[in-house]
C-alpha cells in the first residue's frame, strides 16, 4: 500500500516504541489519516498507536485537539502555530507520550501567495519538547504532497522517539 521507505520507517516507529513501552498519536488535516494508515499497516501496532485525529476542518482542531481559535484566526490552519498545537493537543487528548501532526495546502487549488500549493507544517511533540518543520513540496500534485507529507511526518516521530 505505501512505498517502501515509508514502510521501513513505520516498521522502525513501531519497534522502538513497542520496545520503550511508548504510545503514539497522529492529528492530521491535509494527510486525512495517512500517517495513521501507514503505521497501522505495521503488524503489532496496536500496541503502539493510541489514536489517530483526521482534523480537516477549524471546528475539529478545536474541538478535538483543543487549537485556541485565536491560533487559527491570527495564524490561520496552515501554520507553524496550528501544527504546535495540534501536536500538543493529540498529546494531551490520548495516552500518547509521542504525537505529530500535519497541515498543509495540499492542492490542486487552495493555495495563496503566502501559503502556496505545496506548503505543509509539522510538528512532534515527546518527552523532549516539541519540534516543528516546514516543507515546501511545490506543486508536485495533491498525491505527491501527502505522500511526501507522511515520509515527512514519520521521519519527525521517530525523532521523537530516538
Amino acid at each position: 500500500m505505501f512505498p517502501e521507505d515509508i514502510q521501513r520507517l513505520a516498521q522502525q516507529i513501531v519497534a522502538i516504541a513497542t520496545e520503550r513501552g511508548l504510545m503514539a498519536a497522529t492529528a492530521e488535516s491535509c494527510t486525512g489519516g495517512l500517517v495513521a494508515a501507514a503505521l497501522t499497516a505495521v503488524p503489532g501496532s496496536s500496541a503502539v498507536l493510541d489514536r489517530g485525529f483526521v482534523t480537516y476542518s477549524n471546528d475539529a482542531k478545536m474541538q478535538m485537539l483543543d487549537v485556541p481559535e485565536d491560533t487559527l484566526i491570527h495564524h490561520g490552519a496552515v501554520s507553524e502555530a496550528t501544527a504546535r498545537a495540534m501536536a500538543t493537543g493529540a498529546a494531551a487528548r490520548s495516552r500518547a507520550q509521542v504525537s505529530v501532526s500535519v497541515t498543509g495546502v495540499a492542492g490542486p487549488g487552495g493555495g495563496s501567495k503566502e501559503k502556496p500549493v505545496g506548503l505543509v507544517h509539522f510538528a512532534a511533540c515527546g518527552p523532549s519538547g516539541v519540534v516543528h518543520r516546514e516543507m515546501r513540496f511545490g506543486g508536485i500534485g495533491r498525491d505527491a504532497v501527502r505522500l511526501a507529507s507522511v515520509r515527512v511526518a514519520l521521519e519527525l516521530l521517530a525523532d521523537r522517539l530516538a
